[in-house]
């Protein structure tokens, strides 16, 4: 076959990086090679037009373990030889070709990434983003995505605590799927990803390869079309029950001592693997494809070292314990079988019915060794005009007779809405002797087991505030992630992020991203959260462009004793009500503007990353101090929506004021004006609470009641009523399509 600068663009890699790899070889690569390097160089693995603007985070802090992007997944110190591992991924392209098999993968490969570390994985989150609710196309991917991700979840046995979901337009064509994982491991029992050991055997454990998943990391690395269906194959399928024993395998295994070094066969499969843990440890593998256990008879060279195939790890083993590793994996009924073995010049060789199909420095293929790295042309997004010139004052303020009618589409909009018919199919206690997770808080809480501490864990992003300021967006998002961790009595870890962006060679997309990175390590140097990995998603488009800027922001946290920790619900009747925060003029880029209006072009709320570090200081120190019954962020919807979320987990009501008339009222009940939190006191912890707050702005608000809610004195209904279209509202958005 005659292997040429064609056959590298079919394959998705340019003339130049055709060019680059001849250079790198001394030769023409074979079609085998080349598939390796349409892989490893696609966006999906290699970064390569990102990676220069992520070496800007903040990656170092006192309580890390592990370098960031060092290993598979970020490693934190929180105390009693235990450390916390975490990390997000998208799935976004594949969900939106196969929903189920998308989502329900994209949950399998996070769980690997953490297990393949040593640690069990103790919790799941997600953030999603979809098209408007009442479009049948939206409603069959929501219903695919959520069905997948609690199939996987539920089987495999990991709670699914938290996370978030959006709807809106530009989401349609392309929606974000984003699954984060939370693990547990002891200090010393980690593994790392490294290949070392010359003459050390090479093993393949997990499911058997077959043809699904090929070319999904070069899938993942391109615009979603109405023809990307055609490419169904790059999807994945997997299998919950086959990865629970695989985890049980590989941690029961790590106890032996034998394993020297260990990857998941995730994007890129054997290729993948192969090449960054022999890039990592400076050495090369001989590698017998012919070794690799397959469920699909007749499979070529290149598409055994490109599947994605599920459930499915490489390991280095210590030459003489090649029979413990065996009789692990025999006992749990796994495939296991020695392909190859380590080598010391540093070669990737594999071999494939007696041929050397492929020879390739290990380096030349991964991310920080030969891979391309390039910096983007950017550019200010024209639309940014319209945002400057928007007026608030052109939007008539709801008359006060009109406020209720206004609450009440809010308190139905599916942004804002219960998300109880996804949450109902997600198992939230499963394998977990967990009994903090589903008492409501702004932010998950997992119990670690043996001992008083908690894990705060989160997934936070608006990103119609990103669309409106990319700088600011993001570090409000970083905000109110840490924001929800403080609301529950924890404190700020690290972080590890998902960047969903549209085609980066568009130089207004380019700029969205280079702002958010900027803004977003801005703020996670203020709350000393390093960023210790995450993933990058570019290509997230639709027919008429790129898709909101969605910089998604995974971030946990620590309570030292979850006896402290803080829910966000009002507790009994008499309890004063207070905001912490100041109220603002302010209805910019508020889900009442943006979707009541349908002002889509507007700044982003009024947000200051002092005033927002001073109050979550402060609110955390009295949550500590036991001075507080209840705390619960100002988010979507503002402080109306944030009130009666306070007062639904036990159905009570409250009757409040506004407490600044120079507002217009839609702001106040309305507005999304950031570093705002609702709190209950008790009336005896009033002198207390107060003092606690001199050097903040706080104001009260009125109290707790019976059942009843009061606005400036008039009677607004029963908390039960609100409650009730509140729970149903994505339930009867979706029936209504069935119906129909």
């Amino acid at each position: 076959m005659d292997i040429n600068v064609k056959t590298a663009e079919q394959l998705r890699l340019t003339a130049e990086e055709f060019e680059l790899i001849c250079q790198k070889l001394g030769r023409t690569p074979n079609f085998t090679e080349l598939c390796a390097f349409s892989a490893m160089w696609s966006e999906h693995c290699s970064y390569k037009n990102s990676i220069r603007w992520l070496k800007t985070l903040p990656r170092d802090g006192k309580k890390m373990l592990v370098k960031a992007g060092e290993e598979n997944a970020g490693l934190m110190d929180i105390g009693d030889g235990l450390g916390i591992v975490f990390k997000i991924e998208s799935h976004n392209h594949p969900s939106a070709i196969e929903p189920f098999q998308g989502a329900a993968t994209g949950v399998g490969g996070i769980h690997r990434d953490i297990f393949t570390m040593g640690a069990r994985p103790i919790a799941s989150l997600n953030s999603l983003r979809f098209g408007k609710l009442n479009d049948p196309q939206t409603q069959h991917l929501l219903a695919g995505v959520v069905h997948g991700i609690g199939h996987y979840g539920n089987c495999f046995g990991v709670p699914t605590v938290g996370g978030e979901i959006y709807f809106d337009e530009c989401y349609h064509t392309n929606p974000l799927v984003n699954a984060m994982s939370v693990g547990i491991v002891k200090k010393g029992k980690t593994i790392s990803a490294t290949a070392l050991g010359r003459g050390n055997p090479v093993f393949f454990v997990g499911s058997a390869t077959g043809k699904d998943g090929i070319g999904g990391a070069s899938f993942a690395s391109a615009n979603i079309t109405k023809e990307s269906v055609q490419e169904l194959p790059a999807v994945q399928v997997g299998d919950p029950f086959q990865e629970k024993k695989l985890l049980e395998a590989c941690l029961e295994v790590i106890e032996t001592g034998a394993i020297v070094g260990m990857q998941d066969m995730g994007a890129a499969g054997i290729i993948c693997s192969t090449a960054e843990m022999s890039a990592k440890g400076g050495v090369g593998m001989r590698i017998d494809l012919d070794k690799v256990p397959t469920r699909q008879s007749g499979m070529k060279a290149w598409e055994l070292l490109l599947s994605e195939s599920q459930e499915r790890m490489l390991m280095v083993v210590e030459k003489g314990k090649e029979k413990e590793v065996l009789d692990i994996f025999e006992k749990w009924d796994l495939p296991c079988s020695n392909i190859g073995e380590v080598t010391d010049d540093t070669l990737l060789s594999f071999y494939h019915q007696g041929k050397l199909e492929a020879s390739i420095p290990a380096e030349e293929l991964v991310l920080g060794g030969g891979a391309p790295q390039y910096t983007r042309e950017y550019k200010e997004p024209a639309y940014f005009e319209k945002i400057k010139s928007f007026n608030a004052t052109s939007i008539p303020e709801t008359a006060a007779e009109n406020l209720k009618a206004v609450a009440a589409e809010l308190i139905r909009l599916p942004s804002i809405a219960s998300k109880r018919w996804i949450s109902v199919q997600y198992d939230s206690t499963v394998g977990a002797a967990n009994t903090s997770t589903n008492e409501p808080s702004d932010a998950a809480i997992v119990i670690v087991l043996g001992t008083k501490k908690g894990i705060a864990m989160t997934t936070d992003c608006n990103s119609r505030y990103v669309l409106a300021d990319p700088y600011k967006g993001a570090m409000i998002a970083v905000s109110e992630a840490a924001r929800n961790l403080v609301c529950s009595g924890a404190t700020p870890l690290g972080v590890t992020n998902c960047l969903n962006f549209g085609n980066p060679y568009d130089p207004e997309v380019y700029y969205q991203f280079v702002q958010s990175v900027k803004g977003m390590g801005e703020a996670c140097l203020k709350f000393d959260t390093p960023v210790t990995g995450g993933n990058v998603s570019f290509y997230n488009q639709h027919p008429d462009g790129a898709v909101y800027p969605t910089p998604t922001i995974g971030m946990v946290g620590l309570l030292e004793d979850t006896r402290q920790k803080m829910t966000l619900f009002f507790k009994q009747s008499g309890d004063q009500i207070f905001m912490i925060g100041k109220s603002r003029n302010d209805i910019h880029s508020s889900a009442y503007l943006h979707t009541l209006h349908e002002v889509e072009y507007s700044p982003a709320p009024h947000f200051d990353l002092e005033e927002e570090y001073t109050l979550q200081t402060k609110l955390l120190a009295c949550i500590q101090q036991g001075l507080v019954e209840s705390a619960h962020d100002v988010a979507e919807g503002g402080l109306f929506v944030a009130l009666a979320e306070c007062g639904f987990h036990k159905n009570l009501g409250f009757s409040v004021a506004c407490q600044d008339e120079s507002i217009r009222r839609d702001a106040y009940w309305f507005g999304e004006s950031q570093s705002r939190v609702v709190v209950s006191v008790r009336n005896e912890k009033l002198p207390a609470f107060k003092k606690a707050m001199q050097g903040i702005p706080f104001e009260k608000l009125g109290e707790v009641t019976g059942s009843n809610i009061q606005i400036n004195g008039e009677n607004w209904g029963n908390i039960r009523e609100w409650k009730h279209e509140y729970d149903t509202a994505i339930e009867k958005e979706m029936e209504s399509i069935v119906e129909a």
